[in-house]
């Protein structure tokens, strides 16, 4: 059974508003690293951001409290998730470093793309996969081109942020130890602070004497990683696998519509289109109900409210 402490946040609102809450906060994170980037290098600027997180989860949750009753397994997928979320912001912050965000962003959704299409079953749902990928296509507005190097830490990052879809859910519908999914990710991002202050504790010195760079790097941890990922985690417990990669094509275009009304930078006729994809998609699918079977499946809305559990 799940713990009781945390059923009611994660059911305070419908799955894919948890990937609303999460893009809003998200999209906050680069106004921060803006006062970072021009005095701080991209490893520093990953390093703040994990310690940040790792350091306000880690006093929220107090995950050591349940390490103890964990198995095996669930430490492994803990450590391997820490790995993961440590890589991908790492690569992530090299690859914008080297080449537009749009390009990036495109080369991230290759994992839940794949995920997405492995697990959706139904006609009904290929035909959301397929209109959620065109819509991700016209809203980043990708090219291929650019810094080969670049182009490498963006594909790493792509194959981090698949694993850490993959270990995430796996830690989310963990329920044996007792303890929520929150305090696995606390966990988790514990152990992302070693390999980023490797990479990038010397990096990140130039803003330990700057007050503004600290608060920035404070900023970017809390709208990039502590908000996203807790939301992340949430959605995941009520959502199969396949399902929330098919709906991780909302971010880019919330993107789109927090720069209408943040920026006043307008969607022109492709965005609007690639945002009506997106939300077609969302509307059209239909994530598989606990206990049903690929081959006899029956769906529900994802914006349903009732208590239900993901398939395993």
């Amino acid at each position: 059974m799940k713990s009781a402490s945390h059923k009611p946040i994660a059911n305070a609102l419908p799955a894919p508003a948890w990937f609303v809450v999460s893009a809003l906060f998200h999209y906050l994170g680069p106004a921060f690293a803006v006062l970072l980037f021009a005095r701080v290098a991209p490893l520093g600027v990953a390093w703040l951001r994990i310690a940040t997180s790792a350091v306000l989860l880690a006093a929220w949750r107090r995950p050591w409290r349940h390490l103890a009753r964990q198995d095996v397994h669930t430490r492994r997928t803990i450590a391997g998730l820490g790995l993961a979320i440590g890589g991908m912001n790492a690569c992530f912050y090299l690859a914008i470093d080297r080449l537009p965000l749009a390009t990036v962003g495109a080369i991230e959704f290759i994992g839940p793309i794949s995920l997405a299409a492995a697990g959706l079953r139904t006609p009904r749902n290929r035909v959301a996969l397929a209109l959620a990928a065109a819509g991700v296509a016209l809203l980043t507005r990708a090219h291929l081109g650019g810094s080969p190097l670049g182009l490498l830490f963006a594909f790493a990052n792509a194959a981090m942020f698949t694993l850490y879809i993959v270990l995430g859910h796996r830690l989310a519908a963990a329920t044996h130890d007792g303890s929520e999914p929150v305090d696995r990710l606390a966990a988790a991002m514990l152990v992302a602070l070693l390999p980023a202050a490797l990479l990038g504790l010397l990096p990140a010195l130039p803003a330990m004497a700057s007050p503004l760079l600290l608060a920035a790097g404070a900023g970017v941890g809390v709208c990039s990683s502590v908000i996203p990922y807790v939301c992340d985690q949430f959605a995941m417990a009520r959502l199969p696998r396949a399902s929330f990669a098919l709906l991780l094509s909302l971010l880019p275009a919330i993107a789109c519509l927090v720069g209408a009304l943040v920026l006043h930078q307008f969607p022109g006729p492709r965005e609007t289109l690639g945002i009506g994809l997106v939300a077609a998609a969302v509307a059209l699918h239909r994530p598989r109900a606990a206990g049903s079977s690929p081959h006899h499946s029956r769906e529900v809305s994802p914006w349903n409210t009732s208590d239900s559990e993901p398939p395993a």
